[in-house]
C-alpha cells in the first residue's frame, strides 16, 4: 500500500450510515409507484429489477429515513450479507427494505467504496454477523469497517478502470436483451401470428427480402392445432429435440487429488455460472458433460431455459440437456421458450413442494415445422442473433474474470494504475 494511503473507519468518511425500513409491508405494495428495493434486487456492483416491488408516494414519505438517492451505496444485511451496489441515476427516487444505506462523503468515492465492500470487506462482514435464527450484518458493524483509502484522484482512477469493465458488461447485457426481444418478436411473427403468410394471402407485401418472402406459403390448411400455413407440419417437442435428463451425481463423488467437474444444478443454471458449485468425478459419461453453448432446461422447481456459457460441468438431475440432429439450436430453443409459460403453470399446479413437468408434457407440446427450404432461410435470420448473444455473454464472463482479478489488487494498492490500464488495453477495452 502506498504511503499516501490511510486507513479509516467508514463512520469517519461517510455522511450517513443507516438502515432501510424494517417493518411489515402488509398491504403496502402497489402495482406502480416508487421502487422499493429488497435484498434480491442487489447484485454485486449493480441493482437489478428482478421481482421489483413498488410503494405509494404517501408511504414513501412516511418512511423517509430509508429513502434512496442516486449515488447511495446499499449493502445486503441478510441472505447474502455484504453484497453491495450503487444506486444508479436511472433510479432518481426509490426506497428500500432492511439494507445498510451508506451516503459517502467527499473523501470517499461511492463506486470505490462499493468495489471495496464487494472484495476486501468479506472478512469484516463475516466476523460481525449477528443473530441466532437468521444472521445479519448491522449498521453499527458497518460503521466500524476499516478501509484502506487512497487519495480521491486515485480512487477515481481505480473506479474508472473497474467501472470500464462493468460498463461494458452492462452494455453487453442490454444488447442481449435487445437481441432476445428481436428473436422473440420474429418468432411470434413467423410461427404464431403467421404474418408473412397472412400478408401474402391478402395480397399485401410481407416486408421481407424476396428470397425469404417467396418461400412462405400464401394460404392455410387445417391441422390438429387449427389453421397453419400450407405445407407446414406439426411435431411434438420430443420429436424435434432430444431431452437428456441429468444424473444423480452423488454416485460420482470426487476423489482426493483427482480432477473434478462442477455439478450444474438448477441454481447454477439460474445464475449462469458454476462458482461455488458442488464437485463430482470426471468419470461422468461424456453425454452428461455440459459445455459452453449447450441448451439446458430445468424441468422441476423453478423452470427455466438458457444457453449455458459457464464453462464445463456435469449435468445434474432435474435438468435436461437439449440437442437435435435435425434442427438448429435456435429452433428448439425458441419452441421450448414458447411453451415455457404453460410448463411453469403445470409445475405450479403440482401438489408437491417441488413442482415439475413430466415426459408426456413434452409429447403434448407441439412445434410447427416449415418446409426445409424455408427453414433453411429462417436459420439465416435466427442463428446469427443467438450466436451474437452467446458471444457477448462469453465476453462478459471473461471481462468479469478480469475485473475480479484486478479488483483486490487495485483496492489494496498492490497493483499500480498504469499496469492495470495496460491490462485493459490488452483485452481491448
Amino acid at each position: 500500500m502506498s504511503s499516501d494511503w490511510r486507513t479509516v473507519k467508514l463512520s469517519e468518511v461517510a455522511i450517513e450510515v443507516t438502515v432501510g425500513f424494517v417493518g411489515t409491508m402488509t398491504n403496502e405494495y402497489i402495482d406502480h409507484g416508487i421502487p422499493f428495493l429488497r435484498s434480491l434486487n442487489v447484485d454485486r456492483f449493480k441493482i437489478n429489477s428482478r421481482d421489483i416491488r413498488y410503494i405509494s408516494r404517501d408511504f414513501h414519505s412516511r418512511i423517509s429515513k430509508s429513502r434512496l438517492i442516486p449515488g447511495d451505496v446499499v449493502i445486503v444485511r441478510t441472505g447474502k450479507p455484504g453484497t453491495c451496489a450503487v444506486i444508479p441515476e436511472e433510479l432518481p427516487e426509490s426506497n428500500c427494505s432492511d439494507l445498510v444505506i451508506v451516503r459517502c462523503g467527499s473523501e470517499i468515492l461511492n463506486r470505490f467504496f462499493c468495489y471495496y465492500v464487494n472484495s476486501a470487506a468479506s472478512n469484516h462482514i463475516a466476523a460481525h454477523l449477528v443473530g441466532a435464527v437468521q444472521q445479519h450484518f448491522n449498521v453499527a458493524s458497518a460503521k466500524t469497517m476499516e478501509i484502506p483509502l487512497p487519495p480521491i484522484q486515485e480512487q477515481k482512477a481505480i473506479a474508472h478502470i473497474l467501472g470500464t469493465l462493468d460498463d461494458k458488461i452492462e452494455l453487453n447485457r442490454k444488447t442481449n436483451e435487445t437481441l432476445e426481444a428481436m428473436a422473440k418478436a420474429l418468432f411470434k411473427s413467423w410461427f404464431v401470428d403467421f404474418d408473412p403468410v397472412r400478408a401474402k394471402a391478402e395480397g399485401r407485401p410481407t416486408g421481407l427480402p424476396a428470397e425469404i418472402s417467396d418461400l412462405f406459403p400464401d394460404s392455410f390448411e387445417d391441422s390438429e392445432l387449427g389453421e397453419i400455413p400450407s405445407g407446414w407440419k406439426v411435431k411434438s417437442l420430443d420429436k424435434v429435440a432430444h431431452f437428456l435428463n441429468g444424473l444423480a451425481l452423488q454416485k460420482f463423488p470426487p476423489e482426493d487429488g483427482a480432477p473434478t467437474l462442477p455439478v450444474i444444478k438448477i441454481a447454477q443454471l439460474k445464475k449462469g455460472d458454476s462458482i461455488g458449485a458442488d464437485r463430482c468425478s470426471t468419470a461422468v459419461p461424456s453425454d452428461y458433460v455440459v459445455r459452453d453453448g449447450d441448451m439446458l432446461f430445468s424441468w422441476s422447481g423453478s423452470l427455466a431455459v438458457d444457453i449455458w456459457c459457464g464453462g464445463d460441468g456435469a449435468l445434474n438431475q432435474h435438468l435436461f440437456k437439449v440437442t437435435s440432429k435435425t434442427y438448429g439450436k435456435w429452433f428448439f430453443y425458441q419452441w421450448v421458450k414458447h411453451h415455457l409459460p404453460e410448463f411453469q403453470e403445470i409445475a405450479q399446479g403440482k401438489a408437491t413442494t417441488m413442482g415439475h413437468i413430466q415426459r408426456h408434457h413434452l409429447s403434448e407440446a407441439m412445434a410447427l415445422i416449415p418446409k426445409p427450404s424455408l427453414l433453411a432461410a429462417m436459420d439465416s435470420a435466427f442463428a446469427p442473433l443467438l450466436d451474437r448473444a452467446f458471444g457477448l455473454r462469453k465476453q462478459s464472463n471473461d471481462l468479469a474474470t478480469t475485473r475480479d482479478a484486478l479488483l483486490p489488487k487495485l483496492i489494496s494498492g498492490e497493483l499500480r494504475i498504469p499496469d492495470a490500464e495496460k491490462l485493459l488495453e490488452e483485452v481491448g477495452i
